[in-house]
């Protein structure tokens, strides 16, 4: 989408839009990119090159990053926004349908962190120890020197680099489970040469993440394992725990059921 239909949209959007509402949920699939950053952020924070990079550079900073805020609008001014997206009605459905069953389950799992061979796309390996320090005691996790996770019965994380992520449909994943790869351009949902976010949801994540357009391999521009997973765990929902693990949002397009809590307390 360009930048000035996208204006004119998200105005038409803004007038109708309650003061008392804190996030959008976009309910298609395309498009996914407006302009040079992705559609979730140009709805969160209005369309702004500041989030955009041509080349290798910092972008914006969001202001909600790894925040205790659950109303961003009133706190930051943001109405984060995420994409229930999907090849058709049947498959956003059952999106939808997993994050309900999540709610308030607080399901066991393992969250799974794999360093993979591939070292451009392996950065956020960093910051595995600290998840597993955070954690100790509260949730399983698993780190694992590999670039395949096959047969797994208990996905709740499954966070990974790589362009193609080979064996996820052989996992079983829990409701609410949230799963990405990092590589650079697996937020172009449809059409794109490396795998897209889109298959996370097909194999039966509730969530995922992907950049829309090459964003080198920053890792503030991607999900923080540690920050999501704590804040999942501490009861945030979907949108509200994945969203405050990216630092530098302007090129990224979150995907899921937002509203999906599954750690929620009662």
């Amino acid at each position: 989408m360009s930048s000035s239909e996208f204006k004119r949209v998200y105005q038409q959007v803004i007038e109708q839009t309650p003061a008392s509402a804190q996030a959008y949920a976009l309910t298609w699939t395309v498009p996914y990119r407006v302009g040079c950053m992705s559609i979730t952020t140009a709805f969160a924070a209005g369309y702004d090159p500041a989030f955009c990079a041509a080349g290798c550079k910092a972008t914006k900073a969001s202001p909600w990053f790894n925040s205790a805020s659950h109303r961003p609008f009133d706190d930051y001014g943001w109405r984060p926004a995420m994409m229930l997206a999907g090849s058709g009605f049947d498959e956003v459905k059952a999106l939808i349908d997993r994050g309900v069953a999540a709610d308030n389950t607080h399901p066991p799992g393992t969250a799974y962190l794999l360093s993979t061979s591939d070292q451009a796309r392996n950065g956020r390996a960093g910051y595995y120890g600290a998840a597993i320090r955070a954690q100790q005691g509260r949730f399983r996790i698993e780190r694992l020197e590999s670039d395949m996770l096959v047969d797994r019965p208990d996905v709740m994380f499954y966070f990974t680099g790589l362009a193609q992520v080979k064996g996820i449909k052989t996992n079983t994943y829990r409701p609410g489970a949230i799963a990405d790869h990092l590589t650079s351009t697996s937020g172009r949902l449809t059409g794109g040469s490396q795998m897209s976010s889109l298959r996370w949801l097909e194999a039966g994540a509730t969530g995922s993440y992907g950049t829309v357009i090459e964003p080198c391999a920053f890792t503030e521009k991607f999900p923080r394992p540690d920050v999501v997973i704590d804040h999942y765990l501490d009861g945030d929902t979907l949108i509200e725990a994945y969203w405050k693990s990216v630092a530098w949002p302007g090129q990224g397009v979150f995907i899921g059921e937002p509203l999906a809590a599954p750690f929620a307390k009662p």
